[in-house]
């Protein structure tokens, strides 16, 4: 097939730079978002996203006069839902976006035009959601449209150069659907284009997603078990992973993101009595944010009263993205136990959580604070030098939920270093 436009709903991490890379491959593109504030920004030249080489491929995408954007859709060729997929409060996925998106596209889908859904979705989404609101046009899907899934599968803070090169998996509702995503994507896509039906493909998405949520899982209980045991879980994982067949992943103070945090819930959701690994495996990661804030408690002999400085709100090191972040998690519950917390977050320095202090620097979140508090290990923060967090502070407790920090160099400064998945070492002879 041959595409001239396109449109894409939802200018978020994914849609916005999805579209604007089409825009600079020559396909007149509407970028269509339901916020009057993401619109605006982006007409004025702005960006509302944090991302390495972003406002540069927006701002290109604009002046090649193929980008423009609007809040709702037009007419085009092709049609991209990029729309967020979060869950309520039950761990069921909400699908208003995507049923929202899809109802949109409707007055405006002619014969012979290509929908794409991109967004993470639960199994049969494709089939049983998009497909039937779309039929209701009188036009069918995979006879007189196309209709087919394609997930993406970037990483934050690699975004532009992983769009293009990572392998691209698009699944259609039928062989031809699967050929026209095709001939789609592979306007600038270099990596591998593997083709496949739409359910394996929303599948593949979340199979790979909850690999890493039940190995992360994993991680965090050999934490736990080496706190109980008086073992370093670090040294401990270092020496396991000397296995040619073993490569176990780190412990932290949770999963956070738009993917990892939430997918797995989507296959759970699917077929509860068949997932009851992947159903524990997010309980422990979920549950791991009120582990830590419990270990601080006991670091510091109780929370009320106590100025704690935690350094990172974000999910993940050297990005802005603060979605279903553990950080933000632990410091509600310090909050929520009487701690007198103050956060500072280098890439959302307007970042903020309720009940704690933004502070306006990383200077003015060690002042005089009783306890330091590392939850995201962003390069500034694994760089920050122990004896000069202690000519600002007023006690000397720091904990490291990321293993980011020499036990020797903090302890040579005055400091308690207490760190995630690291107990006390027995007396020997001692027994339980």
């Amino acid at each position: 097939m041959e595409f001239k436009s396109l449109c894409v709903l939802g200018l978020g991490y994914i849609g916005l730079p999805t579209a604007s890379t089409f825009a600079t491959h020559g396909l007149q593109v509407i970028g269509v978002d339901i916020s009057e504030r993401v619109v605006g920004m982006l007409r004025s030249g702005d960006v509302h996203i944090h991302e390495p080489g972003l406002r540069t491929l927006v701002q290109a995408a604009f002046r090649s006069g193929n980008l423009e954007v609007n809040r709702s859709p037009r007419p085009a060729d092709a049609f991209v839902i990029a729309v967020p997929t979060p869950i309520l409060d039950d761990k069921r996925a909400d699908m208003r976006a995507v049923v929202a998106a899809a109802e949109s596209i409707s007055p405006h889908l002619r014969a012979g035009n290509l929908v794409v859904l991109e967004s993470t979705s639960p199994p049969r989404t494709t089939l049983d959601v998009v497909a039937p609101i779309l039929g209701r046009t009188g036009l069918r899907a995979g006879v007189d449209f196309h209709l087919a899934y394609s997930p993406e599968r970037v990483l934050p803070g690699q975004i532009l150069r992983e769009l293009i090169e990572n392998a691209r998996v698009i699944g259609g509702i039928t062989p031809a659907c699967a050929e026209a995503g095709r001939d789609l994507y592979s306007l600038f896509v270099r990596g591998e284009i593997v083709l496949t039906d739409a359910t394996t493909a929303e599948m593949v998405k979340l199979m790979e997603n909850t690999y890493r949520d039940v190995n992360i899982a994993l991680a965090n209980e050999f934490g736990r078990l080496a706190e109980r045991l008086g073992v370093d879980v670090w040294e401990a994982i270092a020496l396991a992973n000397l296995h040619p067949r073993v490569d176990i992943l780190k412990p932290g103070p949770g999963v956070g993101g738009h993917c990892i945090s939430i997918d797995p819930w989507f296959l759970v959701e699917a077929a509860p009595d068949l997932s009851p690994l992947i159903d524990q495996a997010r309980r422990v990661n979920d549950g791991q944010p009120a582990h830590v804030a419990q270990r601080i408690e006991n670091a510091l002999g109780g929370l009320r009263g106590r100025a704690v400085a935690a350094l990172g709100l974000a999910y993940k090191p050297d990005v802005d993205d603060l979605r279903q972040s553990p950080a933000v998690e632990v410091v509600h519950r310090l909050v929520a136990g009487g701690a007198q917390v103050r956060t500072w977050e280098p890439y959302a320095p307007t970042a903020s959580v309720p009940g704690a202090e933004a502070a306006s620097s990383l200077e003015a979140a060690l002042a005089g604070a009783d306890a330091l508090l590392l939850l995201v290990d962003h390069r500034t923060f694994r760089q920050l030098e122990a004896a000069y967090a202690a000519t600002l502070m007023r006690g000397r407790v720091a904990f490291d939920t990321r293993g980011a920090w020499r036990p020797s160099v903090w302890q040579a400064a005055g400091f308690q270093l207490v760190r995630l998945g690291v107990g006390e070492r027995p007396v020997e002879g001692r027994h339980a």
